[in-house]
């Protein structure tokens, strides 16, 4: 089994999960096929949940944005792209990508009540040690009626599995980036979103099996040479590993 406690970037020696990582990994947020690979993917994915803004004010906040990944697939729906992160240098990344960034915990956001018509919490969720704070917050912020958005790993044996023993020897996850012990239930989660007065469905999601094996031989065969495609994130039966959630806030 891994060793869920510690991590070795390309500078020290840091525990699992700990938000360090992301600046001794700073160079890999924009590279197609470098330690952040399937964030592109799933933002790609999470975005298609996201229809057009309704006014030009709309502004969707963005929780974990990191460098700003979700703005390529936001552009042109007319939002007002606010991200809200620890990490200053991923931030100063995403704002070079559009994004208006905050720095800020994602359990306690500087932001008004009632701000946002869109949240997306995209794979910040299994990073929070208070995740139910995380889910309070974002449905703090958004408006009646406004939408959440928000893709996460389910506290499951399958997930530690999958995303942690195998998905972390793989190319498109870094190497100790999960603590599985933060996975966060499927079912606790629909449970804490109706709470605050959300009604959150949830659908299983993984990466498409050839795209993904395609594009890690061309990984291994090409070097440091782009993959021509990425492959998708589609649905499947299952929330045991992978799943997004959707949902809108009553009122």
């Amino acid at each position: 089994m891994a060793d869920a406690s510690r991590v070795s970037t390309p500078h020290r020696v840091l525990p699992a999960n700990d938000p360090r990582q992301y600046d001794d990994l700073a160079g890999e947020w924009w590279r197609p096929d470098g330690a952040f690979a399937m964030l592109h993917w799933l933002a790609r994915a999470r975005a298609a949940l996201v229809p057009p803004a309704s006014t030009p004010d709309d502004v969707l906040v963005d929780l974990g944005c990191g460098a700003g990944l979700l703005a390529p697939h936001l552009a042109g729906k007319g939002y007002r792209h606010v991200g809200v992160d620890l990490t200053r240098s991923a931030l100063d990344l995403a704002a070079g990508h559009g994004v208006t960034v905050l720095q800020g915990d994602a359990t306690a956001v500087p932001l008004a009540e009632g701000c946002a018509a869109v949240v997306s919490a995209g794979e910040v969720l299994e990073h929070v040690p208070d995740w139910r704070r995380a889910v309070a917050e974002a449905c703090r912020l958004l408006r009646p009626g406004g939408l959440l958005v928000l893709d996460t790993l389910n506290d499951t044996l399958l997930a530690r599995l999958v995303a942690v023993e195998l998905g972390e020897r793989l190319p498109a996850v870094p190497r100790g980036i999960h603590d599985p012990r933060l996975f966060v239930d499927a079912r606790a989660l629909v449970a804490e979103c109706a709470r605050h007065g959300v009604a959150l469905r949830l659908r299983g999601v993984r990466p498409e099996i050839g795209g993904t094996v395609a594009w890690l031989l061309r990984r291994w065969r090409g070097g440091d040479r782009p993959a021509r495609t990425e492959p998708r994130i589609v649905p499947t039966r299952s929330t045991a590993v992978l799943y997004q959630g959707r949902g809108r806030r009553g009122g």
